[in-house]
């Protein structure tokens, strides 16, 4: 039988078939970067995942032949939604082959599951941290992602849109920055960033992993505080930042966190992590006892990225030149440890600071995300 059929998971082997789907699309793409499997069924899981504690979530297969074709979950932040007076449904974990009948399938699904509970669209795609590897890559396959940042097939955007799905808000941009070399642009940005030093009123400094709950309650109030000016801003929940950034406590360098200072008061930061992608990429998501001989022996190599996830500067010192200075301090720590090159993701392309500033001082785009929306509500969505 060819009959095409959406169906929840409900098994054991069923959730291992929908953790391991990526596979079936990605195998052979030399740019993908495989989820690491204990993680990915750690975020999915219910009794687990942190998301449960503020939403629902369900999760779906799309068969053919008794074959598996394609993955997609349906899910409502409920804490979210009434922030924000919204009433969405988002979706995440999309997968499919190449055919629109079982791209459209799938978000029927989820369609259906968001009606049933009076929500009136479907955005995405997101996976359920909302942060780690979202939207439909639309520009810049010449290299693999970074931390945190995604890659999907270049057919998915035409699925997504062929099935009704509008962008839901402005690209998210991840720019680079060459620091192997002294280059003309870090030049200019040295200059700058010494006169800048000369004024004396604003001090870099690195993180301090002795007060780490202290430095988390920094940066949950700079990130807050610098990016509410965005449109559909989400604030963090303080534990969800805080479980983002554990992991990272025993690997992280402090001398490349950089916290930007006023008075004594964190004004900015500048996150710098080493990209485990390097070596991820080649760990197949540990789905095997000798994956992890694999990851430790590419672990010991020395990234040439490392990745700066946030530039959280508070709008009252945007003038300043406060990112200037943690943009030159970072150039110049990143390139005595080894680095070829920062990678600085994401941003919003509508963010009226953070993608001029990186264009000012030498980094160029090369990857954009898009986030889709499909409205349901009285009949709308007429594609599906």
């Amino acid at each position: 039988m060819n009959e095409l059929q959406v169906r929840p998971v409900r098994t054991r082997r069923e959730r291992r078939t929908f953790l391991t789907f990526p596979w079936r699309i990605y195998g052979d793409d030399p740019l993908w970067v495989p989820p690491l499997l204990s993680e990915r069924a750690k975020t999915i899981d219910p009794k687990r995942g942190a998301f449960f504690q503020r939403g629902e979530a369900e999760f779906y297969i799309a068969w053919q032949s008794g074959r598996p074709v394609g993955t997609i979950c349906a899910a409502e932040d409920r804490e979210i939604n009434e922030m924000q007076g919204k009433r969405e449904c988002t979706f995440g974990f999309f997968e499919s082959v190449n055919d629109l009948n079982v791209a459209r399938a799938l978000l029927d699904r989820a369609v259906g599951w968001a009606e049933a509970r009076g929500l009136d669209a479907l955005v995405g795609p997101l996976n359920l941290d909302r942060e780690n590897s979202y939207g439909v890559l639309i520009e810049g396959r010449d290299r693999p992602p970074v931390l945190f940042c995604g890659h999907t097939p270049p057919y998915y955007q035409d699925l997504l849109e062929r099935s009704g799905a509008l962008p839901a808000r402005a690209d998210n941009l991840a720019f680079a920055i060459e620091v192997a070399e002294d280059t003309p642009a870090l030049r200019r940005l040295s200059r700058l960033a010494q006169r800048l030093r000369e004024r004396g009123s604003i001090v870099i400094r690195e993180a301090d992993l002795e007060h780490w709950d202290e430095e988390i309650d920094r940066v949950h109030r700079l990130l807050i505080e610098s990016l509410a000016h965005l449109p559909d801003f989400v604030p963090w929940h303080r534990g969800e930042l805080q479980a983002t950034l554990e992991p990272f406590r025993d690997i992280v360098d402090p001398e490349l966190v950089l916290f930007a200072e006023a008075d004594g008061q964190a004004i900015g930061w500048f996150p710098g992590i080493p990209n485990l992608n390097e070596a991820l990429q080649r760990a197949n998501g540990l789905r095997y006892p000798w994956d992890y001989a694999r990851l430790l022996w590419h672990m010991r190599r020395q990234p040439a990225c490392l990745a700066v996830k946030s530039v959280a500067v508070l709008p009252d010192y945007w003038d300043t030149g406060a990112a200037v200075l943690l943009f030159d301090e970072m150039a110049k720590r990143a390139r005595a440890k080894g680095f070829k090159w920062v990678d600085l993701s994401l941003t919003a392309e509508d963010n009226p600071y953070t993608p001029a500033l990186a264009t000012r001082l030498g980094a160029v785009l090369y990857k954009r995300y898009r986030v889709y929306r499909l409205p349901i509500a009285q009949g709308e969505n007429e594609a599906i």
